[in-house]
């Protein structure tokens, strides 16, 4: 076993990927969450490391990247040439200066952290400034620039990896990471959303399982608007685990937006802190009994930036460096301070890492309810997913 338990990506390059005042892909996230995990004691442990991010080469973007969508993204960030048929210059993706270095550190972060689970130089890693699901290909899409999870997936399976599954617990689907592997069975890739017939991209329903020779290798769970903690860590409960449990990957990759949180800007779903932090703890377990222990978290969505976003990925990092945060747990006065300071008084009501919330639910064995729409949404996925794996939708 590696020496270094966490490996934590972080580096102030990372908070020069922002679209500017007003968009909700502020970096202040990403600084938020680095130093309350400071203040918590999280990052300064002899089984920790904390490793910047350079910047990736063309050669490594390209493994998913179009080479003419890369020099769209330099010469966007280079001269503000817009490309809108590319994604570059829209609303949701302005340019800026920093377009492609920025996206470019990000990149770098999550495959040499995947990579260093990989060779065993580390059991965990973490980059909440990844997680940048909806970039495609040849364009860029839903504040994202490039792929990295992509990337870093297809960086591991270049490097011997058989399979790698892919959880995705972001409000949107994950859309960009599903159509990168549709035709690769050496990928699972699952996607718990908002149903995209309210919502951003307007994809991920249950029969999206795939391309031809792949049937299975793509699981999505639409959820109802409005699905709070017990139902959407039921949803969770009852699709990824058995799944896990039958792919048997060697590494797990989790996308950890935290914009299903019930004070979000942009989605309708009802969670809480808690119930993202048992979501992660789940993830932990499952790298641990499927996938050798091998686990890279990311960041992603999540603009409830001074409530939420810090508290939740806090939570993550504590798990990803095997020192979990007990709920109770008062927010570091220093960094309390420091967030009033910053955004002015009335713009933090939070003084712990929990909501109070128990995070219970009640597991899929005990029974459906097919009146009840998350059950529904849930049938429908495990109906439409789990005889591609030999496993039956009514009793696994």
């Amino acid at each position: 076993m590696s020496e270094t338990v966490g490996r934590v990506v972080w580096s102030t390059e990372l908070l020069g990927y922002d679209f500017g005042p007003g968009h909700p892909m502020s970096s202040d996230r990403i600084d938020l969450t680095i130093a309350l995990a400071a203040g918590l004691g999280l990052l300064e442990q002899p089984d920790v490391a904390v490793v910047a991010a350079d910047e990736a080469s063309d050669e490594l973007l390209t493994t998913v990247h179009e080479p003419a969508y890369v020099a769209a993204v330099r010469a966007a960030a280079s001269s503000g040439t817009v490309d809108l048929a590319r994604g570059l210059g829209t609303e949701d993706n302005p340019v800026f200066p920093l377009m492609h270095s920025a996206a470019a550190h990000v990149v770098a972060g999550t495959t040499d952290a995947a990579l260093a689970l990989w060779s065993g130089t580390a059991e965990h890693a973490v980059n909440v400034g990844g997680g940048l699901h909806h970039a495609m290909p040849g364009a860029a899409s839903g504040f994202c620039v490039y792929n990295d999870a992509a990337v870093a997936i297809r960086a591991v399976l270049a490097a011997g990896a058989s399979r790698v599954a892919y959880v995705d617990l972001d409000a949107h689907h994950g859309d960009g990471v599903q159509a990168v592997f549709w035709d690769d069975p050496r990928v699972l890739t699952i996607s718990l959303h908002e149903t995209g017939a309210h919502l951003f991209p307007g994809t991920g329903f249950p029969g999206e399982i795939g391309g031809p020779g792949a049937e299975g290798s793509a699981v999505n769970v639409a959820l109802p608007s409005g699905t709070s903690d017990e139902g959407w860590l039921r949803a969770i409960d009852a699709v990824v685990p058995p799944l896990l449990r039958e792919f048997r990957a060697d590494l797990l990759v989790t996308q950890h937006g935290c914009d299903s949180h019930r004070l979000d800007p942009l989605t309708s779903l009802r969670t809480s802190v808690d119930g993202q932090r048992v979501a992660a703890e789940m993830m932990h377990d499952l790298a641990h009994a499927f996938a050798a222990g091998r686990w890279l978290a990311l960041g992603g969505g999540g603009y409830a930036r001074v409530e939420v976003v810090p508290r939740v990925w806090a939570h993550v990092i504590g798990l990803a460096t095997h020192r979990p945060v007990e709920p109770s747990t008062p927010l570091p006065e220093m960094w309390c301070d420091a967030v009033l300071q910053r955004y002015g008084p009335g713009s933090l009501d939070a003084t712990t890492m929990t909501e109070g919330s128990s995070g219970a639910f009640r597991q899929w064995s005990a029974g459906w309810d097919p009146a009840d729409d998350v059950d529904r949404a849930i049938r429908a996925t495990r109906t439409a997913v789990f005889p591609h794996h030999g496993l039956d939708p009514d009793y696994d």
